[in-house]
């Protein structure tokens, strides 16, 4: 197996385009209700919450008391009831779909506790599909640019080998390896390790935070794991749809 690398990774040329202020994103007056009648629940009580880029965010706290709806919000992958959401320096919480999805696409990476890789795809094309969908480099820049980030993620080995033929720690370095595809602002990651063994939470853990510190990006981390918690820059803890610290 290849060593995960230390080294900065190469920028996607065309593809930078830094906001001035150091958040990568934030969001004010955050509210989300789920449900209808009765069973109507406030979601997120009125959240406001800030990620500045080279920094590591912990959101911990109890099952259900909002952690994974703020980062759908804060992904733009559901709508708030109210507030606004800051994206790189863009207001898009009442942008129309087409912006939400194009500044998803450009500014946002994912790693969930799941990989959710396409098994019969190689390692290489996974990592390609981001760039695919954002169409902005050639063919050739986007390989070299996966194969880049693959062997930052110690798999550079590995990088034509179907998905479905790499361990679980394997897909989810892949996994990481595709958040960083289209050098995002922020990375949001929900329970990236729940899913691993020790030792390979720890990988991902440490190739999540030193990729994107090296590269000026935000991590916010929703995760149950009080060590991982302990190792990033800020901790915030929700109850009941809201910060509590």
């Amino acid at each position: 197996m290849s060593a995960p690398s230390s080294r900065l990774l190469p920028p996607a040329s065309g593809l930078h385009a830094p906001e001035p202020g150091n958040a990568a994103l934030r969001c004010e007056n955050l509210h989300r209700y789920l449900g209808v009648g009765d069973g109507r629940t406030h979601v997120l009580r009125g959240v406001a919450f800030t990620a500045e880029r080279g920094r590591v965010y912990a959101v911990v706290g109890p099952s259900g008391c909002g952690k994974s709806t703020l980062l759908y919000q804060l992904g733009l992958l559901d709508r708030p009831d109210d507030g606004q959401i800051w994206i790189n320096g863009g207001l898009m919480s009442g942008a129309d779909d087409g912006l939400r999805t194009a500044a998803r696409a450009r500014h946002v990476g994912f790693v969930f506790q799941f990989h959710f890789l396409l098994l019969e795809f190689t390692a290489l094309e996974n990592v390609m599909l981001p760039m695919r969908k954002l169409g902005r480099l050639t063919p050739a820049t986007m390989a070299a640019r996966a194969r880049a980030l693959l062997a930052a993620v110690g798999l550079g080995d590995k990088a034509g080998r179907l998905a479905a033929h790499l361990s679980g720690g394997e897909q989810q370095r892949v996994a990481v390896a595709r958040a960083l595809a289209n050098e995002p602002a922020a990375i949001l990651a929900d329970e990236p390790t729940g899913n691993l063994d020790a030792k390979n939470s720890e990988i991902v853990f440490d190739l999540l935070t030193s990729l994107a510190r090296q590269n000026g990006q935000s991590v916010v981390l929703v995760t149950h794991n009080p060590e991982l918690a302990a190792r990033c820059d800020v901790t915030r803890t929700m109850r009941d749809g809201q910060f509590i610290g």
